[in-house]
């Protein structure tokens, strides 16, 4: 291990749906890993000659303790996405042997095991911790129904292994085809009993369509909790550097890197959480440069966004230069 990264290699591959691809990871020298709950996720560090220094996070599929899981072992998924450069470096380039760096896993989707009843809303690649929840709710006994959507069956990483541990709780939706139609999530949400907590990962606007009907339907935020994944990067992203003015250090961020990563991969410490632009915990007052950011946040104003005086480190970037922070 190099500080909180751990050294890594590919173990295993195995090719879920035409555009997803499971990869198995272990540790570099067969040491047991930090234990991953459902939702947890981690970091992957890996490097393109092409774009430089690659950052990803991707949810553990499954648990250590579970039957087909090993305490030295992560399983990750990951979907090719051409126009996001580090997907599409995953799946041209790693096969067994290729080392890699990976953080410890942390947890901003933890499930919650004093839930009475949990219902369990997955699309597409946002599968990879509903999948996980899944199988700590079957493996524990504790009630729940699971719905995975997407748009055709040869789509969906695991049906058939979670419908399999699902059984009659669980179910599929197909909106691709002549006779497709939307989920129908008011209907879902509202045909559940007063004592169940919603857990939803997928698209965006399949998670607000779930936060929307449950708050036509009076209930509390509490009880739906969700994590969409950062927006990979945008195909005319270019690498820039960050001037630290108080502390002098400048770090270069990769085209396929967010400056939260760079800065951290540096060894700085910077507080974040979310790493979403939501949570409003890792903005940075700039000094200069701040013209020429790309806000890519859902926190700050417009009015703070025009302005250009402070950004979400974790999300926004420059098209290229530097940009230069207090910090």
């Amino acid at each position: 291990m190099h500080g909180q990264l751990i050294d890594m290699v590919v173990a295993g591959v195995r090719q879920l749906t035409p555009r997803i691809r499971e990869y198995v990871l272990a540790s570099a020298d067969g040491s047991p890993l930090p234990r991953g709950a459902p939702g947890a996720h981690v970091e992957l560090h890996t490097h393109s000659d092409l774009s430089g220094p690659i950052v990803r996070h991707y949810s553990l599929v499954g648990g250590q303790g579970l039957a087909d899981d090993r305490a030295d072992h992560y399983r990750i998924a990951v979907q090719r996405e051409d126009r996001r450069r580090g997907s599409a470096h995953i799946h041209d380039t790693f096969a067994p042997g290729t080392k890699l760096k990976v953080s410890r896993p942390r947890n901003n989707f933890p499930l919650d095991l004093r839930d009475r009843r949990s219902l369990l809303i997955a699309g597409g690649i946002g599968i990879t911790p509903i999948y996980a929840m899944l199988r700590s709710l079957v493996r524990r006994g504790r009630p729940f129904e699971f719905v995975y959507a997407g748009r055709s069956l040869d789509q969906l990483a695991y049906a058939a292994e979670a419908m399999e541990l699902a059984g009659a709780a669980g179910r599929l939706h197909f909106s691709g085809g002549p006779a497709a139609e939307h989920l129908d999530l008011a209907a879902l949400l509202a045909a559940q009993s007063d004592d169940t907590t919603v857990y939803v990962c997928g698209p965006v606007p399949m998670i607000e369509a779930v936060h929307g009907a449950a708050r036509t339907l009076g209930w509390p935020d509490a009880r739906v909790r969700s994590e969409r994944f950062t927006a990979g990067p945008a195909p005319d992203d270019a690498s820039f550097a960050v001037e630290l003015r108080r502390t002098g250090r400048t770090v270069e961020v990769g085209r396929d890197t967010s400056i939260l990563d760079a800065l951290t991969a540096s060894g700085i410490d910077v507080l974040s959480d979310c790493r979403r632009g939501e949570c409003g915990l890792c903005p940075l007052p700039v000094l200069e440069g701040g013209e020429r950011i790309s806000h890519r946040d859902s926190y700050l104003s417009d009015e703070e966004r025009a302005a250009g005086d402070t950004l979400c480190i974790c999300v926004s970037r420059l098209p290229g230069g530097t940009l230069v922070l207090d910090a």
